[in-house]
């Protein structure tokens, strides 16, 4: 088969899609025959050299994909050759044919094509369960999210508007911010101009928010604490404001708040497993009904991988950057084998 791979570490141009051994769908698992994948932002680290693959995961990157399964490993039952699936990954996505675990794979949800389903696992499985199944956020509460037009973001916003909270979203354009008002954020607060710490005590008489997810990590750490209520919940998944920063332990205890750290990637697959079955169980009959979906800014073929990092990397997009990595398919979406 052909894949991404990344000779060295550097830029996007060193993205390359060249020959590599076919994968094998061992005890458990199902190959799928790949018809898209997305761009994350763990990619691009990885492509820098930062964030390499866990043990035993594909060396390429691609934390999801969508396709067709080609294969069944032992012991799986629940799927068959030819179903048309999309999956959470722990890398490998960026590639023809894939291996995964029998438990990272789901169903395509009715009403979205093949391609499209490539933007939803990973933002789905993240949002689900750190905003839900840890922070167990509760209608009537109240959500800031950090970059509200990113994937997560744009996810984030539709699910817990749904849920019955008010939201609030960071953005840094005025098209950003108006997609995120669009998509159900009750408070758009640019974070080039605006102090987001003192936005959310006004919109909120003083009190603050009571969940916050946060994709920068170091940089905003004492003003998410700042900005939370009492028994508020901090839910830390990325670093991009960089890893270490001091925390006034006094200002958590009086608040009864919490910070929360977490990563999806690296989680053994039975923990991934629960969250699969969770967003299939939750958040999947919501894409059907229309209430959520994915937010595609554009599809890229899989050679153009390294246009595809370059807009991410600029945050030129708004929700997800897909790549195409099959044309064998047709108007619905449906691979032609």
């Amino acid at each position: 088969m052909r894949a991404i791979t990344i000779p060295q570490p550097g830029g996007p141009e060193v993205l390359t899609w060249t020959e590599v051994p076919d994968p094998v769908p061992g005890p458990g698992e199902v190959l799928i025959d790949v018809v898209a994948t997305a761009v994350n932002r763990a990619d691009i680290i990885q492509r820098q050299g930062f964030y390499p693959p866990p043990p035993g995961a594909p060396p390429y990157p691609g934390l999801e994909c969508s396709g067709v399964v080609s294969a069944v490993g032992d012991g799986v039952t629940e799927w068959r050759v030819g179903d048309e699936v999309c999956a959470l990954l722990a890398g490998g996505g960026y590639a023809e044919k894939v291996a995964v675990p029998a438990g990272q794979v789901l169903p395509v949800p009715r009403g979205l094509d093949l391609v499209e389903a490539a933007a939803l696992p990973e933002v789905a499985c993240t949002v689900w369960s750190n905003v839900f199944m840890l922070a167990d956020i509760q209608a009537g509460e109240s959500f800031l999210v950090h970059g509200g037009a990113s994937g997560i973001g744009t996810m984030a916003i539709q699910l817990v508007k749904r849920h019955g909270c008010q939201v609030f979203a960071t953005a840094g354009s005025p098209a950003k911010l108006e997609r995120c008002r669009k998509l159900g954020a009750d408070v758009a607060i640019n974070y080039r101009d605006e102090d987001f710490v003192e936005r959310v005590k006004a919109e909120t008489g003083g009190r603050g928010v009571d969940v916050i997810l946060d994709n920068m990590g170091a940089k905003y750490l004492m003003r998410n604490v700042e900005a939370l209520a009492r028994g508020g919940r901090l839910m830390v998944i990325g670093l991009q404001g960089g890893r270490k920063a001091e925390l006034d332990l006094n200002k958590l205890l009086t608040k009864c708040a919490s910070v929360n750290g977490t990563t999806l990637r690296g989680r053994p697959t039975d923990e991934k497993a629960t969250i699969v079955a969770s967003v299939v169980e939750h958040v999947w009959p919501l894409v059907e009904a229309g209430e959520i979906g994915p937010v595609v800014d554009r599809v890229l073929p899989i050679t153009e991988a390294a246009e595809a990092h370059r807009v991410v990397e600029a945050s030129e997009h708004v929700g997800k950057v897909l790549l195409r990595v099959r044309e064998a398919w047709n108007d619905a979406g449906r691979l032609v084998r």
